[in-house]
């Protein structure tokens, strides 16, 4: 328990082993600085990695209490008043940075030591997300110096201790080469809780490896509130709003889909078919259908999908695709109901809902006018 009546600065100055542990913090800053000048802000993420390291092992905090990050923070702008970052909130995120990965190596320090000696060699930065064989925690441990200090103050803030999430949303980062807007927009999301989560039967249908990679692109629920739709919807007005905003739907299926069309007309004897949408996910190499409801689930919705699937897999697959994935939108479903109406499909097909924020009144009219009126006032004038 820190003693609230002692001056902390005359203490921590009188403190050998503090003193100590400065002068090498001003040392260890200036030798990571250079390196990052040549290669990446990952030295500098190793300088706070350790620098929270040694917060933690001294115990500085619970010996001193929490005005110790003002104190250090003081200490290090006079060894160093050039240098920015060093503010008691940003040592904070230090801390809380080793605090929340450190488990990633506890039980193997090994792991860390020789990551510290290469990491930043272009042959582990092309590896890290990349090797299926290597061990989990080893390639997140070296994803966590991979991607700015900015983004992981605010992946640490959002995630409130959770490593899990923490790290879901570091890869994401890393894959996606997500800006600091991007991360923010997803960290609001809900989208650790959404990704991956359709009810599919790909384990199923499709081999493991193909398996697990189309049932990462799936979500659950697909969040659409920036559509703007009117009380008693169907699934045309759903179409016609998702081509409006066809570039943030995109965002909201994930990384590797580019739109094909949309009612893609397909023969099939004497008689033409009409998919709602159509898309192709360069990652999977497949095709993927959407059929949209406005509606709850019923399990006769997935007989129209499974026959549109057989179609464009007969039609348009080629030997260098993927089976053909069917994915159904819906209002919302009984999860129950649609693992068991999928078990007698072998087509590859998943299940998901929507949510939307806002709907408008059936004759809502906007106090905005339209350019038609805009131009019509402007012609009478």
């Amino acid at each position: 328990m820190a003693n609230k009546n002692i001056d902390l600065a005359v203490v921590l100055h009188n403190d050998s082993d503090y003193k100590g542990w400065l002068v090498e913090l001003k040392e260890r800053f200036y030798s990571h600085r250079l390196k990052a000048s040549c290669v990446t802000n990952g030295y500098l993420l190793e300088f706070y990695w350790k620098l929270g390291r040694d917060i933690e092992a001294q115990q500085y905090t619970n010996t001193y209490g929490s005005g110790f990050y003002k104190n250090l923070s003081q200490d290090l702008k006079n060894e160093m008043p050039e240098i920015k970052g060093f503010s008691p909130t940003n040592l904070k995120y230090m801390s809380y940075f080793y605090k929340l990965y450190a488990p990633l190596v506890a039980n193997r320090p090994q792991v860390a030591d020789d990551f510290m000696e290469g990491v930043y060699s272009a042959d582990i930065q092309q590896s890290a997300p990349h090797n299926q064989n290597r061990q989990q925690g080893a390639d997140d441990f070296k994803l966590l110096f991979m991607i700015p200090w900015d983004h992981h103050c605010r992946i640490i803030s959002r995630c409130k201790g959770n490593m899990d999430k923490a790290l879901f949303f570091v890869r994401k980062t890393w894959e996606n080469n997500w800006g600091r807007d991007a991360l923010l927009n997803w960290l609001d999301s809900d989208l650790y809780e959404r990704d991956g989560k359709a009810i599919t039967n790909f384990q199923s249908t499709l081999p493991a490896v193909q398996s697990d990679l189309a049932q990462q692109i799936t979500k659950d629920p697909y969040q659409l509130d920036f559509l703007n739709l009117r009380e008693k919807y169907d699934e045309r007005d759903i179409e016609e709003e998702l081509l409006n905003n066809v570039t943030r739907f995109l965002l909201e299926l994930g990384k590797g889909f580019s739109y094909m069309g949309r009612q893609f007309r397909l023969e099939v004897g004497q008689q033409e078919f009409f998919p709602d949408l159509l898309f192709y996910n360069a990652h999977l190499h497949a095709y993927v259908v959407i059929e949209l409801k406005a509606k709850s689930f019923h399990p006769s919705f997935l007989g129209q999908l499974s026959f549109y699937v057989s179609a464009i897999n007969h039609q348009f697959k080629t030997d260098i695709d993927n089976p053909i994935i069917g994915l159904l939108i819906c209002k919302d479903k009984d999860n129950v109901v649609a693992k068991y109406a999928l078990d007698s499909y072998k087509e590859p097909m998943g299940i998901s809902e929507y949510q939307l924020s806002k709907l408008f009144p059936k004759d809502f009219k906007s106090s905005m006018p339209t350019i038609e009126e805009l131009e019509k006032e402007l012609k009478d004038k």
